[in-house]
C-alpha cells in the first residue's frame, strides 16, 4: 500500500455536484412544505375539476376543460415559480438561511440556479398532474409541443424573477401577505378562469399586459386554437422576465 492512499482532500466539492444537491434539497423543502403543497397542486387541481364539472363561468363554445386547462397550467407556474417562491425565499432570508448559505463554497448564483432548477423539477410534476386530470375530463389539446415548451420556460423565468424581487426587497411578513394577494388577484383578473372579454375593454387592454394573461392566453392559443407560436404573448413574458430577473439581481437583499 502507497503511502497517502488514504490521506484526507479537504476541499468543496465540484459545482456542478453542489447545485445539484442543493436542488435536491429545495425540491424537498418545497414539496414537504404543507402550505406550498396548497398553493402549487391542490389548489390548481381543484380548481380545473370544479369548473370543468360544474357550469358556472361561460368559457365560450366548446368544453370548459379545453378553456381552463391551458389557465391552470398557467397558474400552477405562477404559484411555484412566484408565490411559492418569494414566501419560502422571504422567510430564509429573514431567518439568517440565505446568509449561512452566502458563506459557503456555494456561490450566490449556484444557489439562485439551484432554486430555479427546483422550481423547474416542481412544475414538471404539476404539469403531469394537471395534463392527467385535464385528459380524464375530456381535454383534447393541439397545437405545436414546443411553443407550448417557450412559453412555460419565459413565464418561469418572468414569475421567478418577480418572485425572487419580492423576497429579497421587503419583510418576510409582507411577502407572505403580498404574494398571497398578488396570487389570488391573478387568479381572477388574469384569464384564468373568467375570460378576458368579460372585462370592460380599457380593462381588458391592461390585463393583457401582465404576465398571467400572456402566459394562459398564450397556452390557450396553442393548446386550445392549435396556433403556431404566439409571438406576442412569448414577447411581453419576455419582457417581464428581462425587467424581473434584472430587478432581482439588482436590488436583491440577502440579510
Amino acid at each position: 500500500m502507497s503511502i497517502g492512499t488514504y490521506t484526507p482532500r479537504p476541499g468543496a466539492a465540484p459545482l456542478p455536484r453542489m447545485i445539484a444537491a442543493q436542488t435536491a434539497f429545495e425540491t424537498k423543502m418545497l414539496l414537504r412544505n404543507g402550505e406550498q403543497l396548497l398553493l402549487t397542486v391542490i389548489i390548481p387541481a381543484l380548481l380545473l375539476v370544479l369548473f370543468s364539472a360544474v357550469d358556472i363561468i361561460d368559457t365560450g363554445a366548446g368544453e370548459s376543460v379545453d378553456f381552463l386547462a391551458p389557465g391552470i397550467l398557467a397558474l400552477a407556474v405562477m404559484s411555484t415559480a412566484f408565490t411559492g417562491q418569494a414566501i419560502a425565499t422571504g422567510f430564509e432570508r429573514r431567518y439568517g438561511v440565505l446568509k449561512l448559505l452566502g458563506t459557503s463554497p456555494l456561490p450566490r448564483w449556484a444557489l439562485m440556479t439551484a432554486k430555479t432548477f427546483s422550481v423547474l423539477v416542481t412544475e414538471v410534476l404539476q404539469v403531469v398532474l394537471l395534463t392527467v386530470i385535464a385528459f380524464g375530463l375530456g381535454w383534447s389539446p393541439h397545437g405545436n409541443p414546443f411553443a407550448v415548451f417557450l412559453l412555460l420556460v419565459l413565464g418561469t423565468a418572468a414569475f421567478s424573477g418577480l418572485g425572487l424581487l419580492m423576497a429579497g426587497t421587503l419583510k418576510a411578513e409582507a411577502t407572505l401577505a403580498a404574494a398571497n394577494l398578488v396570487f389570488l388577484l391573478l387568479l381572477v383578473g388574469g384569464g384564468v378562469i373568467v375570460p378576458l372579454d368579460k372585462f370592460p375593454d380599457a380593462v381588458q387592454s391592461v390585463l393583457g399586459l401582465l404576465p398571467i394573461s400572456a402566459l394562459s392566453d398564450g397556452l390557450r392559443d396553442v393548446l386550445q386554437h392549435g396556433a403556431a407560436i404566439p409571438w406576442s404573448n412569448l414577447g411581453i413574458l419576455a419582457v417581464w422576465a428581462v425587467l424581473g430577473l434584472g430587478a432581482a439581481a439588482r436590488f436583491f437583499r440577502w440579510e
